[in-house]
């Protein structure tokens, strides 16, 4: 996976004001941390961000933060641990870097993507992927950009599980081998599972007891 630049500028106010000064000014207030490096404050430019971020998920990026204290900088590989948006603009408030060791294998989330053209939906089956991301284990430069299935042979009543996908080097898929990823139902199984959504939450409407009663 491609390391991504980017630069950042150091800051020593904490709290709302100085945050909302920043964010006025086309910055968001951001913090590095990790396992054996102090914590640092950052700011990093809202606009370069954005356009990182534009074409993927958060979780899916990796950067080398270049840092500049007082005209000294510094390159640290890192990943986005928590992203914070506000609720109704989606703008960006806060972002929690966490460095990373390029030596070190990491745990990391990569989504599943379906190629080829399968014969059961063809006959009418319903495709449905059941887990749409799964969790890798291996080197940071190592991580796949997606897990691509193969459903080409996938019939009526067939299903895909972790154990029968293999990925090429050391990248360990870290959920139980038993785990449905990708199954193609037939269209009764899936009017039926649609019927039984329905009808629980029906019951849940009618168990659920009106504004103002008693119990």
């Amino acid at each position: 996976m491609e390391i991504i630049e980017l630069k950042t500028n150091t800051r020593t106010e904490t709290g709302n004001g100085p945050a909302g000064r920043l964010r006025k000014a086309g910055q968001i207030p951001a913090v590095l941390y990790g396992s054996k490096t102090e914590t640092v404050l950052l700011s990093i430019n809202r606009h370069s961000l954005n356009m990182i971020l534009k074409e993927g998920r958060a979780g899916q990026v990796f950067f080398n933060l270049v840092i500049d204290e007082d005209g000294n900088t510094r390159t640290i590989p890192a990943m986005i641990k928590e992203l914070q948006t506000h609720p109704v603009s989606r703008d960006f408030l806060h972002v929690d870097f966490y460095e990373i060791n390029m030596d070190q294998k990491i745990k990391f989330k990569v989504p599943v993507v379906t190629t080829g053209k399968s014969a059961g939906v063809e006959l009418g089956g319903v495709l449905q992927i059941v887990r749409r991301d799964l969790e890798v284990q291996c080197l940071p430069l190592a991580v796949p950009e997606s897990i691509v299935i193969d459903i080409t042979n996938l019939d009526i009543g067939d299903s895909i599980h972790v154990g029968d996908i293999s990925l090429e080097g050391e990248i360990e898929i870290l959920e139980d081998d038993h785990y449905t990823v990708v199954t193609l139902l037939s269209p009764k199984m899936e009017e039926a599972e649609e019927g039984e959504g329905e009808a629980e939450a029906e019951a849940a409407e009618e168990e659920t007891p009106e504004a103002g009663s008693e119990d």
